[in-house]
This record gives C-alpha cells, structure tokens and sequence, in this order.
C-alpha cells in the first residue's frame, strides 16, 4: 500500500537524519574527551579517531530506540499538522492501520538493537580497553611519558623519552637528571627498556649504551662515565588502573553467572530490544496533535514517558546489581507496565477519547 510504503521511508529517513545529528553531537563531546587524554600523554593523538569510533559503536544500542521513537513522532507530528491524517481518517484509515508497517519496521530495528546489544557492544568496548591498555602501557615507563619532559612523582628530578619503538618495545634517545644523584649530573642513553623486579615489583628503567656526566663542565671534578647498562628505579605515577568493562563481557558469561553485577548486565541486553516496540506503541498513541494547543504538549508527554520508561529500567537493573531481584522481575514488570499503559493510550486514541476520562461526564451518563 502506498501510504505504508510512504511512512516507512519517511520514518527511516527522519530516522537516520536524527541519528545523524546525534552522533556528531557525540563524537564532538568524546574526541573532547580523547583529545584530554592524549595531552596528557595517556594515548596517543593517532589513536583518537580509533577510540572514538569504538566508544560510539557502543552506545549505538542505546540511542537507537531513542531515534527511532523520536523519528516516529517526528513524522506523525507533521502529518497531523498537515492534515494528512485527517484526509488518510476520511479515506477509513486510522492510526490503527499503521500498526502493520510499525511492526516491520520494529522487526528490522529490533533484530539491529540486538546485534548491538549482543556482539558489537561488547567487542567494541573489548577493543576500546585493550587499545587503551596498550596505550598506557607503551607510552609510560612508570610515570616518563614520551615526548615530554616530566617531573619525578617527589619533585627531585626530570625524565625525557623521545620515542617508543614498538617493535622492539625499547625506548629511544632517553634523558634522566635526578637530584638524588652525588654529584649533580645527568644520564643519557640511545635505548632503554622497562623491567618490573619480580620479588618487589619495582619498576626500573635500565638504559643502555650510554653516558653519565657528573659535576660542572670545566671543574676539576668533572667525568664523564660511559656505561652498556644503568638501571634507575621509578616511582610510579598515581594513575587510574584499567578494568575490563562488565558491558565488554561475553553473552555467555553474563548468562550463566551468578554474580549480581553480571547477571544485572544480561537483562539490560534483553531489556533495551524490548524497549523499542513499547516506546513505538507510545509515539503512535502520542503524536496527535491538536490545532488548538499546538505540538509541545504531546511532544512534553512524549518525552516524560520516554525519561520515566528508562529511569524506571535503569533502577530495576540496579536493584538486580544490588542482588535484591536476581531474577530480574523488576525489569519484566516495568515492561509489562508499559506495553499496557501504551495499549491503553493507542486505544484512546484510535478512537478518539481523551486520555484521561471524564469522570464528571461518565457520572452523569450514569444518572441518565
């Protein structure tokens, strides 16, 4: 039918200029992000894009059904106030004839909510870590960043690393200058590597090939002392340690586990696919628009069901978290409540009745 087909392509085009205007909103905001790191030398500034890029993947699952439902009511909005809906009214078709295309177009986006929610959520925040981890581990030697000149966690010395090569995982053109030293000097080397002590997990920076000038240049006391190797211990930074994310963790893990903050992560999987076909009942039910009051009361109720629905989801996982409802029955029963209460108003609504009814008008019905 042509106007089946025509909703459809409106809905996926608004749909996608939504998600459009989304995602770049996002990626300014996460490059932000990235860009602060990699000033402070934690990551690299040719690993932004590749982060980023992870970072947004993984929350696509999320914002999907927020496009989608936002798209929806987009698109009804402007046929409403085109009268478009009045004329497809006039022709015998209702708001609930667009239950068929609607539910098409919730089988496509549902099945692609769950791929994210399942596989592409999960390995791109598994790749995000392992980038990070990566990142963090071969641009640090215990607190000397390459590229830079940094000060020594205690204040008495500076370190300089030009360069990390990757793969032969030593460090190039090194420079050291500490005040603990006997005689002011400084240490440079062509190369160097990290070691951590077994016994005490110390870490050392052991340079190699290179040179230590002790004392000022020109006094009688001055030397220089050529070295193969030199190890210098370091006193880490205090850094933030990484965790492999439980939302990176494998479905069958999740699934199987016992352990509450596991458990609560696979019914947020399942829970954000369910979402999509009760938040489209809701923008079919709420879209109408009244010429007398305008859009912004339908698209303010719209927008609070939206923002209760997932608070309400996001604190019934969180009581899965807690361990308080390990089978998850909070997150089926807000579910459950919500498909009724859209039911509901799509039933008001196809037949165009007010969503509260009027009791004053149904006591009186009564006494006649």
């Amino acid at each position: 039918m042509i106007v089946n087909r025509a909703f459809i392509s409106e809905v996926l085009r608004t749909a996608l200029a939504v998600t459009f205007v989304i995602l770049c909103i996002f990626l300014v905001m996460r490059v932000m992000g990235f860009l602060g790191q990699a000033a402070e030398g934690l990551i690299p500034v040719s690993g932004v894009l590749s982060l980023v890029v992870l970072k947004m993947v993984s929350y696509l699952d999320v914002m999907l059904p927020l496009m989608f439902y936002i798209a929806l009511i987009m698109v009804l909005n402007r046929w409403y106030s085109d009268q478009e809906m009045a004329v497809l009214a006039s022709a015998g078709v209702g708001i609930s004839h667009f239950l068929k295309p609607l539910g098409w177009l919730v089988l496509i986006l549902g099945s692609l909510v769950a791929f994210f929610s399942f596989y592409l959520t999960p390995l791109s925040l598994a790749n995000g870590y392992q980038l990070e981890k990566e990142y963090r581990e071969s641009n640090e030697v215990s607190g000397v960043i390459t590229g830079r000149f940094v000060e020594a966690k205690d204040g008495n010395g500076v370190y300089f690393v030009e360069d990390y090569n990757r793969a032969t995982g030593n460090y190039e053109n090194v420079f050291v200058y500490l005040a603990s030293f006997e005689r002011e000097g400084v240490v440079v080397a062509k190369t160097a590597f990290r070691m951590e002590d077994e016994k005490t997990q110390d870490q050392f920076l052991v340079l190699v090939n290179g040179s230590r000038y002790e004392g000022n240049p020109g006094s009688p006391d001055y030397r220089v002392v050529d070295f193969e190797r030199y190890a210098l211990r370091l006193e880490p930074r205090n850094q933030t340690k990484l965790y492999l994310p439980v939302r990176a963790r494998p479905n069958n893990e999740l699934r199987e586990s016992t352990d509450p903050r596991l458990k609560s992560e696979w019914y947020w999987r399942v829970a954000k696919v369910f979402t999509l076909p009760v938040l489209a009942i809701f923008a079919l039910a709420l879209s109408f628009v009244d010429s007398r009051r305008g859009k912004s009361s339908g698209l303010m109720l719209a927008f609070l069901v939206y923002l209760t629905y997932t608070n309400l989801l996001a604190y019934s996982v969180a009581l899965v978290k807690k361990g308080e409802a390990i089978d998850g029955t909070p997150i089926w029963l807000v579910h459950a409540l919500y498909f009724v209460l859209a039911s509901y108003c799509l039933y008001r609504r196809n037949f165009n009745l007010p969503m509260v009814p009027d009791i004053n008008l149904w006591r009186r019905s009564q006494a006649s």
